[in-house]
């Protein structure tokens, strides 16, 4: 057995997942109670992709003033309540896998948009986690979800309920 695999080092991977869940939760509460408009940061971002070495590519600043800039209000909504979900999704070990593709993917975003911070750690932390597997959900609810789920699309009825198969 891998020793990434074993049951200790899914200990760890479960620190490090509800950590980083705390982390998106903490940040996307606030823009969820306090408010969170996206604009300036999007103008800030566009504002970084002039000079001889921008911070932001002229490419990812053409997205944002195409496409985000004009549509800041569901961008906004769209970042704040995804930070929530994501880290409830982490925290819980519920939807673990798309919620670290959605933590990473909102993260690349934000280092696109030339902002540093700390998204190279969470960045980091997601990717790790996406690479341990069932690592990073052994000890979350995915640990029951998932093969429910699987169970309940082969037509079965529940965890632990196995059918005979006839052919």
């Amino acid at each position: 057995m891998k020793w990434w695999k074993t049951p200790q080092a899914a200990m760890v991977w479960t620190v490090l997942r509800v950590w980083l869940g705390i982390q998106w939760l903490e940040a996307g509460w606030h823009k969820v109670a306090d408010g969170f408009n996206a604009g300036g940061f999007i103008q800030g971002a566009i504002a970084n992709a002039a000079g001889d070495h921008p911070a932001v590519q002229g490419w990812y600043a053409g997205f944002l003033e195409n496409v985000a800039l004009p549509k800041a209000d569901l961008f906004s909504t769209l970042v704040a309540w995804g930070e929530v979900l994501v880290g409830i999704g982490l925290i819980l070990g519920a939807a673990t896998i798309p919620a670290l593709v959605a933590a990473a993917f909102m993260n690349l975003n934000f280092l696109l948009a030339g902002t540093t911070s700390t998204n190279p750690i969470l960045y980091t932390a997601a990717i790790i986690l996406l690479f341990t597997g069932a690592g990073a959900y052994c000890w979350g609810i995915d640990r029951f979800a998932i093969p429910y789920i699987k169970t309940m699309k082969k037509g079965g009825h529940g965890i632990g309920k196995r059918e005979a198969h006839t052919h």
